[in-house]
């Protein structure tokens, strides 16, 4: 009777946890629950950031100590029920592979600073700059929306196209950046000091950002930037276009699903009468 009831709390547990399907109230809540206190420990980190009172800073650092307490807990209930969501292994290989699931090493790298000040020597700064692993807690909302999810599955999907553009993007920096430091070194040795000068105007440049710190004096090199600008503008576009073309596919597939459901649901309903059952006339 105790491991019944032990494993029913268990599966309540884990249906509760999961990412809310319908009729489920409790999760529903949960999932809303564990959003606000996502994006009120990201609002915090901004917050901390202003001129403000000591006993607001108190209490925000009060709030995320009982934050952290809930993603503590949640990390390891998500652990503990880890074997209901991977039901074909055995126990121990579920929670193992949890633990080393993309989503949990986010759980995990977002409380575990927060423990460490408790067992290693650490300095204020130290501590200070923890607060910014906070902020890879946005990244756990991707359990809760689908809009996340479609990003993630868009970069699966085109993980080769987008290297390969991204690839051919910094063989023409680093070709950019190593032209224009030959070309311009002599004539302005303090901007153009070695190729890491050439490449940060080679990135100003590609990305069409131009800062005006640093630019070519010569003719060749103001040629070569104008070269390398107007083939920054394709070459730059050219991962945004491959990003684009997989949001349309999911897009389109994520619409052909629904028609497709919404279909199966008409085929249930009874076909309308062809025939009018008091006068006979054909409708």
């Amino acid at each position: 009777m105790n491991c019944q009831y032990y494993h029913s709390v268990k599966k309540n547990v884990f249906e509760i946890i999961q990412p809310a399907e319908k009729g489920k109230l409790a999760s529903k809540l949960f999932d809303l629950f564990i959003m606000l206190l996502i994006l009120f420990s990201i609002v915090s980190v901004f917050i901390m950031t202003f001129n403000i009172s000591p006993e607001a800073f108190r209490i925000l650092v009060r709030t995320e100590k009982y934050s952290l307490v809930i993603f503590t807990c949640e990390y390891f209930l998500r652990i503990w029920t880890a074997d209901l969501l991977y039901p074909e292994l055995k126990p121990y290989r579920a929670r193992l592979s949890y633990v080393c699931s993309g989503m949990a090493i986010i759980d995990l790298i977002a409380i575990l600073p927060f423990f460490l000040p408790m067992f290693l020597p650490m300095n204020l700064m130290g501590i200070r700059a923890f607060r910014l692993v906070r902020l890879l807690r946005i990244f756990k909302m991707n359990r809760y929306t689908n809009a996340l999810v479609s990003i993630g599955e868009v970069f699966r999907k085109k993980a080769q196209e987008i290297f390969v553009s991204i690839f051919l993007v910094l063989i023409l920096l680093v070709i950019a950046s190593l032209l224009i430091y030959y070309v311009e070194h002599e004539a302005q040795p303090n901007k153009f000091t070695n190729a890491f000068s050439g490449l940060w105007w080679a990135v100003a440049t590609l990305t069409t950002v131009g800062y005006g710190d640093i630019y070519p004096v010569t003719v060749v090199g103001r040629i070569l930037a104008a070269v390398i600008a107007i083939m920054g503008i394709g070459m730059v576009a050219v991962p945004t276009s491959i990003l684009s073309a997989g949001f349309i596919e999911i897009l389109d597939k994520t619409n052909k699903k629904k028609e497709c459901e919404g279909a199966s649901d008409d085929d249930d309903k009874p076909e309308p009468p062809k025939y009018c059952p008091h006068c006979g006339k054909r409708l």
